[in-house]
């Protein structure tokens, strides 16, 4: 594609080039250049640079900047920009390095990813096992892969990359609490929480030799910022982040083509199918009111189970089924506990306090009857798939 076809694709698809900075004159003109031949919408963020940035940043009449005297971190410097970008009328913002680590050559592959239909942030992949990749850089980047898997349910082969785009009205909608390289690990999975696709594209990576590497990042405050973060996304990860992603999931699709989709159509293995059931006959009955749906959820997106069976399954706990679960649950709480059950009076006085009475015999009862119905249901599931179903994944 002919250098002026890169500059009206990046025309009709409304994206800019976005390069946060922090001294590193050395080598931003040079990044500029190299942006230049694909794009004129290029917008440089100076972090509070010391060294003469503001001055090269001067002699570049057709980019735009922000300067300011303080060194914010990269990540506020990341955020005023796409602010501005989307002020000045882009739905898309590429982010890159102003170290020259990244290619400008592969803008284009980044533009090619975009679709309208399905916002996405589009992260740059590097070959994790180039000869110039340091350990310790494979290692970190192993470390924050495992912790957005974790907080996401999303495998990623390179979540630490700098080098991404955003789609901005998306991504500018939440308010964020983080200014430095943490930042870009936020970001990524407060969107997945919100239904907002995290992709990959290929990239290439330039290191320069040790003595010519230009880095702000400070491996022990910064590392430590980035495992806080990580802890506290991961506590909010399970009581509202997957249980939120699932939502916007599902809120995608209708009830009929969830149905068709991810029940009559799925893919999974009989006993795959079997174990959603029977989790979600376990998630049914477990007490824990209130909360079934919330962690059938979780956990389901957790264990990679099909969300939409475990769900359904989980429906023997509507209002016609609960008088005979909780009975059920009080029964065999008596049973196993030892204790003796006045059937007469407990039909006769049926209510809530009625189980509160003896609360630790109904949560004992209804733990070991949320075992059984789930092993059961699982078992004969699996008995009926394998008579009536072709397992779809065997022999693959």
């Amino acid at each position: 594609m002919s250098i002026k076809k890169h500059h009206k694709s990046f025309e009709e698809k409304k994206c800019c080039v976005l390069i946060p900075t922090y001294n590193n004159a050395s080598v931003l003109p040079d990044v500029i250049e190299d942006v230049l031949q694909y794009t004129d919408n290029i917008i440089v963020v100076n972090d509070g640079s010391t060294d003469n940035t503001l001055d090269i940043l001067k002699e570049y009449d057709e980019i735009e900047y922000l300067t300011y005297e303080k060194n914010e971190g990269k990540g506020f410097a990341l955020r005023a920009g796409m602010k501005l970008a989307e002020n000045l009328g882009y739905d898309y913002a590429i982010s890159m390095d102003s170290d020259g680590q990244h290619f400008a050559s592969d803008l284009p592959v980044f533009l090619k990813k975009i679709n309208p239909d399905r916002p996405a942030i589009i992260i740059g992949a590097r070959n994790m096992n180039e000869q110039e990749q340091k350990k310790g850089s494979g290692f970190a980047n192993k470390f924050s892969d495992f912790w957005f898997w974790a907080e996401t349910g999303i495998k990623h082969p390179d979540t630490q990359s700098g080098y991404r785009l955003y789609p901005l009205k998306e991504v500018n909608k939440l308010r964020y609490f983080s200014s430095k390289y943490e930042f870009e690990i936020e970001v990524i999975v407060r969107n997945a929480w919100r239904g907002i696709a995290i992709e990959a594209v290929p990239i290439r990576v330039y290191y320069p030799p040790e003595g010519e590497r230009i880095s702000h990042f400070r491996p022990f405050k910064d590392f430590f910022r980035i495992s806080i973060l990580n802890a506290v996304l991961v506590i909010f990860a399970f009581f509202y982040g997957l249980p939120a992603r699932l939502y916007h999931y599902f809120k995608k699709k209708s009830f009929k083509k969830i149905i068709k989709d991810d029940i009559l159509r799925t893919k999974d293995s009989n006993l795959q199918i079997s174990k959603a059931v029977g989790f979600g006959f376990f998630m049914g009955i477990i007490p824990i009111w209130g909360w079934q749906t919330v962690v059938a959820l979780a956990l389901s997106q957790y264990f990679k189970l099909n969300k939409a069976i475990v769900i359904l399954a989980a429906n023997i706990s509507i209002p016609p089924m609960l008088p005979f679960i909780l009975f059920g649950s009080y029964y065999t709480g008596a049973v196993v506990t030892g204790k003796d059950l006045d059937l007469m009076h407990f039909t006769s006085d049926f209510s809530f306090e009625t189980v509160t009475r003896d609360l630790f015999q109904y949560i004992v009862g209804a733990v070991v009857l949320a075992v059984v119905a789930g092993l059961t249901a699982g078992s004969v599931t699996y008995l009926l798939l394998k008579i009536f179903r072709k397992d779809k994944t065997a022999g693959q």
